[in-house]
């Protein structure tokens, strides 16, 4: 099977049934795969249906419960913490993200940390969440122990993502969605794919030296912390992972560290646990609780009309406010579709054969 390009539409309705196959109930079904799918709408497409099979495969050694109990185990008037019961972080995520809006909506500013749960998708999804309500939103969520960190050869901290959404007013919202290593394992996963060399700084073997084999987690290697090494500022990569570790798994009751459960199915997770499951740790704002949100708005939109006009240097193009590349894919791709890799076309369509779903 050979590049492909499908719709939107049509990846939509194979991945819904795919949920729908595993037991999800409907409206989990659609949350999961709106969430997925925003994910290959934004250009990322290490955390789109690239997945898909992934998140079939942990179900399948019953590490994904599909029809989970997401409950709220603790709160005060502006913080909660939510139990996910294993379900697929795809719909614990964007429910606990709620949480957050509702108790910024009646206290100003909401603050949810979620323990037992599974890979989230992107973070921009569920920050996003918080701007059709005038509010600012954060997400972030542990991820398994593929990054060593600084002068370490110890896999101890996930790619451990970020995201803060801002909303402006006639300019497109301020949408920061990024790994805290330099480059995210899926970027690695689609080297594998393509056949390509990773970049100096984003790996290294196991005994600490530096690797361009994107297959170097296989042999022992690890991810790099944001910055590469201590000379390019990978110590600040560190503590913002860690940062990330602590807030969504110390803080939730999830497990942390070296600890946090794999996403890949054929590998089991600790049999020491120090939490339950993986952590998340949503927030949100609201922006009337600092100042008048059409006065912040016009600001930002200030903000990002001068920065968008600063001077660049020769032959470099205008500078990017965070979230125009994906905002641009989004449009594009909704347009003219999503093109798979043959590799993930092949992937899909034996899921669908092994699930009976015409892809």
């Amino acid at each position: 099977m050979k590049e492909m390009t499908l719709t939107y539409d049509h990846l939509w309705q194979f991945a819904n049934a795919v949920f729908r196959k595993i037991n999800c109930p409907e409206d989990q079904a659609r949350l999961a795969t709106d969430v997925l799918l925003s994910a290959d709408l934004r250009g990322i497409d290490s955390h789109g249906i690239a997945r898909l099979s992934g998140y079939v495969r942990l179900w399948e050694v019953n590490r994904v419960n599909s029809n989970p109990d997401i409950k709220t185990v603790h709160e005060t008037p502006s913080t909660a913490v939510v139990d996910g019961d294993g379900g697929l972080g795809l719909v614990i995520a964007p429910k606990a993200m709620e949480i957050a809006i509702q108790k910024a909506t009646q206290v100003g500013t909401g603050w949810v940390a979620v323990k037992n749960s599974n890979h989230f998708g992107i973070a921009g999804y569920h920050s996003m969440m918080a701007l059709k309500h005038d509010m600012i939103g954060m997400a972030m969520t542990n991820a398994s122990p593929l990054v060593a960190p600084t002068f370490s050869v110890e896999r101890l901290l996930g790619t451990n993502p970020i995201c803060v959404a801002i909303p402006a007013g006639q300019q497109p919202a301020f949408v920061a969605d990024f790994a805290t290593t330099t480059a995210a394992n899926g970027k690695l996963e689609i080297l594998q794919r393509k056949n390509q060399e990773a970049p100096e700084g984003w790996i290294q073997k196991k005994d600490g030296s530096i690797s361009t084999n994107p297959n170097e987690l296989k042999d022992g290697g690890a991810l790099l912390p944001l910055g590469g090494d201590r000379e390019h500022g990978s110590h600040k990569g560190f503590c913002l992972g860690a940062w990330v570790d602590i807030f969504s798994a110390v803080l939730s009751g999830a497990n942390y560290g070296p600890w946090v459960p794999p996403f890949v199915s054929f590998l089991s997770p600790p049999a020491n646990p120090v939490g339950e499951g993986i952590g998340h740790f949503f927030g949100a704002m609201r922006v009337d609780a600092f100042r008048p949100a059409d006065e912040f708005k016009n600001h930002m939109d200030n903000w990002i009309t001068r920065f968008r006009s600063a001077k660049t240097v020769e032959g470099m193009p205008q500078i990017i406010i965070p979230g125009d590349p994906e905002r641009e894919s989004h449009a594009e791709r909704l347009k003219n579709g999503i093109t798979l890799n043959q590799k993930v076309a092949e992937d899909l369509k034996e899921l669908g054969s092994k699930l009976n779903i015409a892809f």
